[in-house]
C-alpha cells in the first residue's frame, strides 16, 4: 500500500471542512468571499489557504443547496462584493457538522494519542 503524501492528505482535510469552516464564520454576520477566505488563512495561522479557483465554486454549491444566500453590495469607491450569510437551513447544517466534526476530533485523538503504560 502506498503513504499518502502529507500534502495529500492535508488536502483531503482542508476539502472535507472547508464547508464547516465557511458556514462558521457567517454564522454571525454576513461576510463576502474574501474576508471569509482571509479569516480561514489568519485565524489558522496561514495552515489552511483557498485558492480562488475551488473556493468561489464552494460558496456557489452552498448557495444552490439552500445553506447560505448571497446578495450583491456595492458601496462607494469600492468594488461590488457579495455577502453571504447563512439560511435557516445552513444553521441546522451547521450545528449537526460541529457535532460531528467534534466527535470525530474526539475519537481520532483517542486512536492517534501516545499509549501510557
Amino acid at each position: 500500500m502506498k503513504y499518502i503524501g502529507a500534502r495529500l492528505f492535508e488536502r483531503e482535510l482542508k476539502k472535507g471542512s472547508a464547508e464547516l469552516l465557511i458556514l462558521s464564520l457567517i454564522e454571525r454576520r454576513p461576510r463576502h468571499g474574501y474576508e471569509i477566505s482571509k479569516l480561514i488563512e489568519q485565524r489558522s495561522e496561514g495552515l489552511l489557504k483557498f485558492n480562488v479557483a475551488s473556493f468561489y465554486p464552494l460558496l456557489y454549491r452552498l448557495e444552490k443547496r439552500g445553506f447560505i444566500t448571497g446578495r450583491w453590495v456595492e458601496k462607494e469607491g469600492q468594488r461590488r462584493r457579495r455577502y453571504y450569510q447563512l439560511t435557516a437551513q445552513g444553521k441546522k447544517v451547521l450545528k449537526d457538522q460541529r457535532s460531528c466534526w467534534a466527535d470525530f476530533v474526539l475519537a481520532i485523538n483517542r486512536i492517534t494519542e501516545d499509549e501510557h503504560a
